[in-house]
Parts: structure tokens; C-alpha cells; sequence
């Protein structure tokens, strides 16, 4: 969610947020790629110091430092790949067999904020589970919907709700 958020406050328009869980290859990997205003190299150098960061809101980051402590131990790690003008990619890597992986908690009541909390932003969420996947695109839902109708009035939210409980439960190979 933070991160996410971090892509907000850059300014992107378009944020997406990808989980791909792979069984054989024992990863998780998520990435959250944005169309915001991006990062210099020195920025993305110093964006893994809790002391650093380039809200003005206050005075310390810890959405990426803590990404990155928790992807590395697991085993895994965390790549930051930015311009700017063009956006950031923040992708880390999880090992979830590892004793100190942290659940992913419930994603898509976390999507499903991120969308009804950001009306005037698009986002993307792509969900695959080794050779099963969903993805979420409000674009295409604005299309269908048409402008007046906004992504957080109620019936919008609860057929969103349910897309991705029904997607999700698809997936992971569980009845519907």
C-alpha cells in the first residue's frame, strides 16, 4: 500500500501493481510500476534510507527500507529502476517457504482501496498464480461504465469486490 501511495504522491496517473507467485520456482515477486514524475540515480540510491525521502509531508520513508528488510529476509531482494519523466518500477522478490516470510495479507481489500480512495487514477492489478491468472484494469472499466459514473460508488465497489474474490479463488484452484 505504501508504495503504491509512493506512486500517487509522484504523480503518476497510471499505477500498477503485479503479484506473481511461482510454486516450482518458490518466489513471490511483486511489482509496482508507475508513470509519475521518476527518480534521478542518486534518488534511487538514497530511497532505501528511512532518513530519506521526497515527500514534504514529513521528514522520513519507511514504506521502501522495510519492503526491501522484508524481501531480503526471506532471501529474496528489491530492484528500484527509475527515470525521470518517465516513472519508477519497485520490485521485490520473496522467497515464501523462508521461516521469516510475512503473509501477504488480504490484496485485494487492498486494491480495492487504493481504487475507491483514487478515483482520478488508474490502476492495474495483475494477479498470477503460476500458470493461472486475472487482471483488473480500471481503464477498461471506465470504458464499460462510461466517465459519469465514478469507481467508488457503491455497486461499483461491490462488483469489485467480487471480480477479484471470484478471480482470486479461480486461481488458487479453489470452488467458486
Amino acid at each position: 500500500m505504501d508504495i503504491a501511495q509512493n506512486s500517487i504522491s509522484a504523480g503518476a496517473s497510471c499505477i500498477t501493481v503485479d503479484v506473481c507467485e511461482d510454486a516450482a520456482l518458490d518466489r513471490l515477486t511483486i511489482r509496482i510500476v508507475d508513470n509519475g514524475r521518476g527518480m534521478t540515480a542518486e534518488q534511487v540510491a538514497r530511497v532505501i534510507d528511512p532518513f530519506f525521502t521526497t515527500r514534504t509531508t514529513r521528514k522520513v520513508g519507511l514504506g521502501i527500507p522495510l519492503f526491501k528488510m522484508e524481501a531480503e529476509m526471506t532471501g529474496g531482494g528489491l530492484r528500484i529502476d527509475s527515470e525521470p519523466g518517465k516513472g519508477t518500477t519497485v520490485t521485490a522478490e520473496f522467497v515464501p517457504s523462508h521461516v521469516d516470510f510475512i503473509p501477504l495479507g488480504d490484496i485485494n481489500e487492498t486494491i480495492l482501496l487504493l481504487i475507491t480512495c483514487n478515483t482520478d487514477r488508474d490502476f492495474v492489478f495483475h494477479h498470477r498464480i503460476d500458470d493461472r491468472e486475472f487482471t483488473l484494469d480500471t481503464r477498461e472499466l471506465r470504458g464499460i461504465l462510461g466517465e459519469e459514473v465514478e469507481l467508488n460508488v457503491p455497486d461499483v465497489v461491490a462488483w469489485m469486490r467480487d471480480f477479484l474474490k471470484e478471480q482470486t479463488e479461480s486461481i488458487k484452484g479453489e470452488k467458486i
